[in-house]
């Protein structure tokens, strides 16, 4: 038994040798063509989130040691993906991506009553279509006006409130069109 067991170590420890000389075969990046560089480039630009990641780890895998600083200089790929992504590869545990919490968060969360504030102030202004065509509703006020009636009432500086191009974003979401409303002209005879 003993000496089986010496064998199956034998036999491993063969197979590793032979993994080892396998990926000291492979050239190193800097020798590698432009065509194989860009090929590596388009191939991990395909892959989306840890499929990315995991493909980074294995290009990196298969250079040995130094592989990360050789992508890096030589690819032009983030060490931290791919040290995240090896991390991956070696545990199989897969770290989950949160983009949705990303980026910039919309006006409304940073000031919860500003559609209402809005609506307070552009309401009692507005106007249907003297026509009656549509039901859009026409306000004369603009939304410089409107930034400068939330500043007095909240008391507060332009810096505390959001931007004027944004009053007017959220004007155009609540259906308010900046128009002048003119009378009825009677139809010419």
């Amino acid at each position: 038994m003993i000496y089986g067991q010496h064998g199956n170590l034998n036999k491993k420890r063969e197979t590793m040798s032979d993994q080892n000389n396998h990926i000291s075969d492979l050239p190193n990046l800097e020798n590698l063509s432009l065509a194989v560089k860009i090929f590596l480039n388009e191939t991990r630009e395909k892959l989306k989130g840890h499929e990315r990641r995991q493909f980074m780890a294995r290009v990196v895998s298969l250079l040995g040691y130094g592989g990360q600083l050789k992508a890096e200089k030589e690819l032009g790929w983030d060490r931290k993906t791919i040290h995240k992504g090896t991390k991956e590869f070696k545990t199989g545990i897969t770290c989950i991506d949160n983009f949705s919490d990303r980026g910039r968060k919309c006006s409304e969360e940073h000031y919860p009553n500003l559609l209402e504030d809005i609506k307070k102030i552009v309401d009692p202004i507005s106007q249907t279509d003297p026509t009656f065509h549509t039901t859009s509703l026409y306000s004369p006020i603009t939304a410089k006006e409107v930034h400068r009636r939330l500043m007095e009432k909240m008391n507060c500086s332009p810096e505390e409130l959001p931007t004027i191009r944004t009053i007017s974003n959220k004007l155009n979401q609540l259906g308010f069109k900046l128009k002048k409303v003119t009378k009825c002209k009677p139809k010419k005879k």
